[in-house]
This record gives structure tokens, C-alpha cells and sequence, in this order.
């Protein structure tokens, strides 16, 4: 491939001849060959804005020429529209503050308006990175802004994918609330309930994380463009900062608001941080839920068996006819790089210093990543597992009828003590509960109908009492 030589503060630099990006880019990208991981898409999106937004503000106030400015938007229009995503290759893992990540749309954008406006391609340099591309931003500023605009696209393809988890749920909750099944706490047997309520309780709690979600989001409304290097807002006129935040929100249809204090915006990550968490608990959540299906779906001979899952794919390369719970098993999966993402988020945020956090590269990877992972694997996990997901109700009642804590029942009748003793005889004996009742005499077939009627052992009240 040939190449050119482009030139910055420190020297010459050999980037390929068809690259839109220039020196500080290529420097970069020979410096951080890290992960090969490319930005996330969703910042690249938010930087891009910034720019955008930024270039009508200029324009707005007079500081930018206005064929200069107008060159910028159409770049940046091209570039939202992911027709130059190839020129964007600074690894996420790299130096601190994003001033890879914002030289390399500075240049690209610059590079491509200069082209516009009549330029060759690395030549004819009509349009300046610094100069025109970040006039009146930094790196410190225009960063945080870009991760928390990417969030706010994240939010609501996420409290979607939530929302439809917590209505499969819901609906399983419905067509199940008639199968009567026994409970399970500290994975023992416990009383009875029905298998609509313990998924009633799964798209409860779905439904209260994708509330959180929607909730901690909020905060990342007030942004800090405009604070330039240390909140100080050198170089960015007053006028300036109101336009590009109205601008901004023209831009992205986000409720966004120039921030109350440019300094805390600029030392903080907590506002990320909030939402970072709000998404890893909706993730606890989700896993935990997951890990019970699995539990609920185990066997389907030798173990609960319970609720059967649609099968997605063969089981096992060796045994012939096994079906796992394989889409289970990714959410599982997908929450705990989520949870890890939320602690990288954790540790980015308190590793700020003094007047500037340095790490919004690593911290709006793991954020954004961590929303579109799990995004996309509640998607799944609701499409091709828990949609599909049917009850075997002669399991559950093959389960509930062996359960010695239906015992629980007679506690007001014969106390706690002697019901206890009962329960460790028809263990012990390998005999139901009513068996064992009707031996010692301690209550007729009638009563015992009445105080062992499951279903109402599964809403309020005293079993056999009105």
C-alpha cells in the first residue's frame, strides 16, 4: 500500500495514502495497538455530534468562517451516516482524556470538508483540525460529552429490550397462574405457590431495572461542552456554549442542558458511574433470573424439570439427543461481562485526579458496550428462550404432592412442634404428609380436604380457616 507523509508538532508521520485521518492518528494508532478493538460506534456518534453541533455554534457566533463551517457539517453529516467508519481505528485502550479518539475525528473530518471544498485527499488543507474541527473545545470536554450522548442513544433501545423482557414475563405469568408447583427457598423444598407467581415476580423485578435505568440516565442530560480544558471555559465564548448545547439537542432530539457547575462535570464520572450501576444491577437481575430457569429446566429425568425450554440447538457433541439451556446460558454469560464492565466504570471513576479524569476512553467503552451487550442479549434471551417457554404441569404436581413443607398448613391446627415431628416421620418413612396425619389420628379425611387444598395455600390466610 502506499503512503504519505503528514506533519505535526513532533515531526513527520507515514500514514496510508488513502486515510482520511493524519499525524496525531497515526501516531496513535502506532502507539496503542492494544485490544484491535475499534471505538464503539455509539461515541463515535456522540463525537461526531459534538463536532457538528459545534461547527453551527461557531458559525452562529461568527468565529467560524461560514464555508469553512458549512464543509465541517457535511463531513460530519457523511461520517453519521457511517460512510467513513474505516478511518476511525484508535484502540479504546490508550492514552488518557480521548485526545486520540477527538484528533482522530478532528483530522478525518477536517481531511474530508477540506475535499469538499476542492482539496486532494492529504493535500490542499482548506479546513484545520485544531483549528476549525475543535475550535472552542478539548479533549476534556467534547469527550465526556460524546460518552454521555452515546449512552443516551443506548437508553432507550435497552429499556425496550428490558421492557419486553419483563412482558414475556408477564404474560408467562397469566398462562402459568393455574399450575400450583412448590416453592423453594435456600434451594429446599418450601410451601406451595403457583408457577404464575414466581414469574410475576421475575417481570417485576425486569420491569424496576429498566425504571432505574431510565431514572440514573437523566443525569448524564447536563453535559459540560463548553468547559474546555479544567471547566475554566478558555477559548469558548459564552454565546458559544449556549449554541452548541441547543444545538446538540436540535442535533439528537435529547433533552440536554448546559451543565451548573463545568468543574464537577469535568473532575467527575459519578453521573456515568450512576448509570453504569443502574445497568449492572439490571444485569444482576437478569442473571439471577436466568440461573433459575436453568434450575426450573434441569433434567428433564433426574432433576426439577419443571418448565421446558425451546430447543435452540443440539446439546452435546458426545450425547446423543441432549438439548441445553444454551440461550440461558448466554445471559448468564452476557451479565457478567456486564457486571465487569461496571466495575471498570467503578475504578474510571475513582481514578480521577485533581481537575481532569483522564480515563473516558476506557470508561465510555465499558459503559457503552455494557448497554448494547446486554441490550442485545435480552433481545435474544426474550426472542428464542423465554417467549417459547412452556410448564410441565404434571412435573409440578408430581413435585408439590412429594413436598413435606405442605405441612406448614397444619401449624395452627397442631402446633408447631408436633407438626415439625410429623414431617420428619413421613421423611423418614418416605410417606406424605396426609398419610401420616390420618395414622396418628389427628385429623379426619374431611378436614384434612379442607386444611391441605393447595390453592389457597398460595394467597393470604390461614389454610381450612374462611
Amino acid at each position: 500500500m502506499s503512503d504519505r507523509t503528514e506533519r505535526d508538532t513532533l515531526g513527520e508521520v507515514r500514514v496510508p495514502a488513502e486515510a482520511l485521518y493524519g499525524a496525531q492518528t497515526g501516531r496513535a494508532r502506532d502507539n496503542f495497538r492494544i485490544s484491535g478493538q475499534p471505538p464503539q460506534p455509539d461515541y463515535l456518534w456522540g463525537m461526531i455530534v459534538v463536532k457538528k453541533a459545534a461547527a453551527l455554534a461557531n458559525m452562529d457566533t461568527g468565529r467560524l468562517d461560514k464555508q469553512i463551517g458549512d464543509a465541517i457539517v457535511r463531513a460530519a453529516n457523511e461520517a453519521m451516516a457511517g460512510e467513513h467508519e474505516a478511518h476511525f481505528v484508535i484502540d479504546p485502550w490508550q492514552a488518557g482524556a480521548g485526545t486520540s479518539h477527538n484528533m482522530n475525528v478532528n483530522e478525518v473530518l477536517a481531511n474530508r470538508a477540506s475535499e469538499l471544498l476542492g482539496g486532494e485527499r492529504g493535500a490542499d488543507r482548506t479546513v484545520n483540525a485544531n483549528d476549525h474541527v475543535n475550535m472552542a473545545q478539548s479533549s476534556n470536554d467534547a469527550n465526556p460529552t460524546a460518552v454521555r450522548l452515546g449512552a443516551l442513544r443506548l437508553v432507550p433501545g435497552l429499556r425496550e429490550a428490558l421492557e419486553r423482557l419483563a412482558d414475556a414475563f408477564d404474560a408467562k405469568a397469566g398462562e402459568f397462574d393455574h399450575v400450583l408447583k412448590s416453592s423453594r427457598t435456600h434451594l429446599q423444598d418450601a410451601v406451595p405457590m403457583r408457577l404464575g407467581q414466581e414469574f410475576s415476580g421475575w417481570g417485576a423485578a425486569v420491569r424496576i431495572a429498566s425504571r432505574r435505568v431510565g431514572e440514573a440516565a437523566t443525569g448524564l442530560e447536563e453535559l459540560n461542552i463548553g468547559a474546555t480544558a479544567a471547566g475554566t471555559g478558555i477559548n469558548a465564548e459564552p454565546a458559544y456554549i449556549d449554541g452548541i448545547v441547543a444545538h446538540i439537542s436540535g442535533i439528537t432530539g435529547f433533552s440536554v442542558r448546559r451543565g451548573d457547575n463545568f468543574f464537577r462535570l469535568t473532575q467527575s464520572g459519578a453521573d456515568m458511574a450512576h448509570l453504569s450501576s443502574a445497568v449492572r444491577n439490571a444485569a444482576v437481575e437478569i442473571s439471577r433470573i436466568a440461573s433459575d430457569i436453568r434450575l426450573l429446566t434441569s433434567g428433564p429425568r433426574t432433576g426439577i424439570g419443571e418448565i421446558i425450554l425451546p430447543p435452540v440447538q443440539p446439546g452435546s457433541s458426545i450425547m446423543p439427543g441432549k438439548v441445553n439451556p444454551s440461550m440461558a446460558e448466554m445471559m448468564n454469560m452476557v451479565c457478567f461481562q456486564v457486571i465487569g464492565c461496571d466495575e471498570v466504570c467503578s475504578l474510571a471513576a475513582h481514578g480521577g485526579q485533581l481537575d481532569l479524569n483522564v480515563f473516558w476512553p476506557v470508561f465510555g467503552y465499558n459503559l457503552l458496550f455494557g448497554m448494547r451487550l446486554l441490550r442485545n442479549g435480552v433481545h435474544a434471551f426474550t426472542e428464542r428462550c423465554v417467549e417459547g417457554i412452556e410448564a410441565d404441569e404434571a412435573r409440578c404436581r408430581e413435585l408439590l404432592e412429594q413436598s413435606l413443607m405442605l405441612c406448614t398448613a397444619l401449624t395452627d391446627y397442631i402446633g408447631y412442634e408436633q407438626t415439625a415431628k410429623l414431617a420428619k416421620e413421613a421423611h423418614a418413612d418416605r410417606k406424605t404428609i396426609r398419610e401420616v396425619v390420618l395414622a396418628h389420628g389427628l385429623m379426619n379425611e374431611d378436614q384434612l380436604d379442607k386444611v391441605l387444598d393447595v390453592a389457597p395455600m398460595t394467597e393470604p390466610g390461614v389454610p381450612g380457616r374462611a
